[in-house]
Formats: C-alpha cells, sequence, structure tokens
C-alpha cells in the first residue's frame, strides 16, 4: 500500500505537480531529474532520455518545489536551499535552490512503485534468481544481520523493502528512515521519519536519535533505510546486543569497500575507537552483505552476497556465497550472466538448521542439512 498524507486526495495533489504531473503517473518512468526550468530528464527501462517537457519559468518550479516540501513538514529557503522530503505516494524528492543551485532550481524524483515489487518481479527481471532469494529468506528468518549494499540507483531501497517482507508477520518492526519510503505489509511495524531542523536551527532529530530510541521500544527487528553517518555505530552495537535480524543499506561499490565504509560512519560518531575495536564489533555484528549493481545494459542485479565469516589478526575475513558471472553481451547489448552458488560452505546455515527453516533444493543439494532434519512448515 502506498505511502498517503492524511487529508490530501492524491488526484489534486498531482494536479499541484504541475509540468512533471504526466511523468508522476507515467509507471514506465522511475526517476525524473529537473535541472533548471527548461531540462526534464527521465530514467526508462534504465535509460536517462531528455524530455520536451518544461516549467514555464523558474518560479513555476520554485512553486512546486515549495509545495512538495510543506506537505511533509519540511522548508527550503535561501537559508536552508537544499532538502529532502517525499511525494504523497511515497516517491523520493530531492531539491536544491539557489544560490547553491547555480543554473536553477534541481530537482530530483525518485519513483516508487504504487504496488512495490515483489520477489516474483525482481525473478522475473532479472536481479536474482530463485536459489539466491530462498537463502536470502532463510537467512532473513534465521534473524541473520543484513547490510544491502550497492551505488546510486542500483536499487537498494526496493531491495531492502522485499528482503524486509520476508519477516514474520509476528515480529515487531521498527524502521527508521530520512523520508519515509520502505513499504512493509506486516501488521505489527512501528515507522519513525527525522526530521530537520526548523527555522531557527533547533528541533533536528537524527537518524542516529532514532536508532538510540528505537530501542527502547522493544524491538524484534530493526530496519534502517540508509545508514550514512554516526548512527552506524548505534545499530552495531544493538545488532551486538541480542537485536538480531536488522537490516540497512549502505552506498558502496563492492563489500570489501562496504567495510571501509562501515569503519568511517562508525568514526563519524565521534568515539574514539581504535580501529581493531571497529572491526570487531563489525565481524560480530554483520553476517550478509547483499552486493547490488548496475550493469552496463541500464540492469539492476544482486553481484554479490558476502558471508563475513570472523577476524585473522586485524583483518575481516569474507566469503563470497552467490556471485553473478558475466560471460558477455547479445548483440543488442544486454549482459548475458549467471547467478550462481560459490560452493563454500555459509557458517549462517548453522543457524539455519538448528532452527529448522527451509531452503530451496539448489542449497540442500550444495550443503546436505544433518541427519534426521526435518524444516518446519512455514
Amino acid at each position: 500500500m502506498a505511502v498517503r498524507i492524511p487529508g490530501i486526495n492524491i488526484d489534486e495533489y498531482y494536479q499541484q505537480l504541475g509540468p512533471i504531473e504526466p511523468l508522476i503517473r507515467d509507471d514506465r518512468v522511475t526517476e525524473i531529474m529537473v535541472n533548471g526550468s527548461d531540462h526534464v530528464y527521465v530514467e526508462m527501462a534504465g535509460k536517462v532520455v531528455l524530455t520536451n517537457i518544461k516549467f514555464v519559468d523558474e518560479d513555476q518550479l520554485l512553486n512546486v518545489i515549495q509545495f512538495i516540501v510543506r506537505t511533509v513538514g519540511r522548508r527550503i529557503d535561501e537559508r536552508q536551499p537544499l532538502c529532502d522530503a517525499r511525494l504523497a505516494d511515497g516517491s523520493r524528492v530531492n531539491a536544491v535552490i539557489r544560490p547553491l543551485a547555480l543554473n536553477g532550481p534541481l530537482l530530483t524524483v525518485r519513483k516508487f512503485s504504487r504496488d512495490p515489487y515483489q520477489v516474483d518481479d525482481l525473478i522475473r527481471f532479472g536481479s536474482c534468481n530463485e536459489a539466491g532469494f530462498g537463502f536470502m529468506k532463510a537467512a532473513v528468518l534465521a534473524k541473520a544481520n543484513i547490510v544491502i549494499s550497492g551505488g546510486t540507483g542500483t536499487g537498494k531501497t526496493t531491495f531492502l523493502n522485499v528482503l524486509s517482507g520476508f519477516i514474520p508477520v509476528e515480529d515487531r518492526i521498527v524502521t527508521i528512515e530520512d523520508a519515509a519510503e520502505l513499504q512493509l505489509h506486516q501488521e505489527h511495524v512501528c515507522r519513525m521519519e527525522t526530521r530537520p531542523k526548523d527555522i531557527n536551527g533547533e528541533g533536528e532529530i537524527t537518524i542516529q536519535r532514532l536508532v538510540i530510541n528505537s530501542l527502547r521500544m522493544r524491538p524484534e527487528r530493526i530496519v534502517v533505510g540508509e545508514c550514512r553517518g554516526g548512527e552506524a555505530l548505534d545499530m552495531l552495537q544493538a545488532m551486538n546486543t541480542g537485536h538480531d535480524g536488522s537490516m540497512t543499506t549502505l552506498h558502496a561499490n563492492t563489500p570489501r569497500d562496504a567495510l571501509g565504509r562501515l569503519e568511517t560512519l562508525v568514526l563519524m560518531a565521534g568515539v574514539d575507537l581504535p580501529v581493531r575495536a571497529i572491526r570487531q564489533q563489525i565481524a560480530g555484528a554483520i553476517n550478509l552483505f547483499v552486493q547490488l549493481s548496475r550493469l552496463r545494459d541500464g540492469s539492476r542485479k544482486v553481484t554479490q552476497i558476502t558471508e563475513l565469516v570472523g577476524m585473522e589478526q586485524d583483518v575481516i575475513t569474507m566469503q563470497d556465497i552467490f556471485i553473478l558471472e558475466q560471460k558477455g553481451a547479445t548483440p543488442e547489448g544486454k549482459v548475458i550472466a549467471e547467478f550462481k552458488p560459490t560452493g563454500l560452505r555459509p557458517q549462517i546455515l548453522d543457524r539455519i538448521f538448528t532452527q529448522g527453516i527451509p531452503l530451496p533444493k539448489e542449497i540442500t543439494a550444495l550443503f546436505p542439512p544433518p541427519p534426521g532434519y526435518k524444516p518446519a512448515k512455514r
């Protein structure tokens, strides 16, 4: 179910978006990029193209930006010339105005599907296969702590939404986001969103503060939309103190890069910890990295599922459980690739088998369950 702002008729709301209204309503468009009043780009089928849509002038574009920002209780002006917000349907919005935007206001809308993608959709798109999703589902049910890493526009939030769908309906889930995008269908979900500073520079509520507060809410799962600052330390500490089954996303191009980024984010918390202690926190907290990448043909795919296995001296050790093997391209430029297990035995299997969680036949064929193993019915 798409996010709604109370008291707003969605059709009337869309009409306030001026020239970009048809783009918002067009399900083929996944992203809208407005560069000043006369350059509107869209992403369709993984490709960015320039449209013939234009705003009358800069003032009309500013009015649309102000409308979007006001409806979610945020502000944008010369003193605070950039803002993250969302549309009434849950689409993510970023706006930048003068003096930061030199050639006119910049508006970026990352659209969210009215019907959130399900596992079957991502399998059909070729983002991952049944074996990969079967393994990830078992890991989620076994309360593995999972980080989804990837570059900009690789589909991290969409994937987080899908993985969160594997969480059992009886679990109490706390979601924490800068701009609320996750669309979970479980009943027991507590959704929290950050708050920026007010006009006096006060009243800010950060992700870090919400993570700390969530620990007092008896969560069984904590889902953070994206770790991008000092909240990474609080998230790791939560994972290390009994809050298993937590998930978040991170900007990184490989799982090994993600480790380095996590170390940097922990240092941003302002706590003077030696690097070895930070790495021990990471190694003890996180079970899996799911790496997303955008390939040359514009497709978004899971390229690695990597497990953290411990530490050797001061180095965190990892092993790839699944990898995407690229085998060339078709004459039309479509990447030919196969997502397959590496054959290395995941440590998380012990927890999965202990709890009787079903695994896909592709995994049990590689790693036979212990004698007498009977998976629970789910």
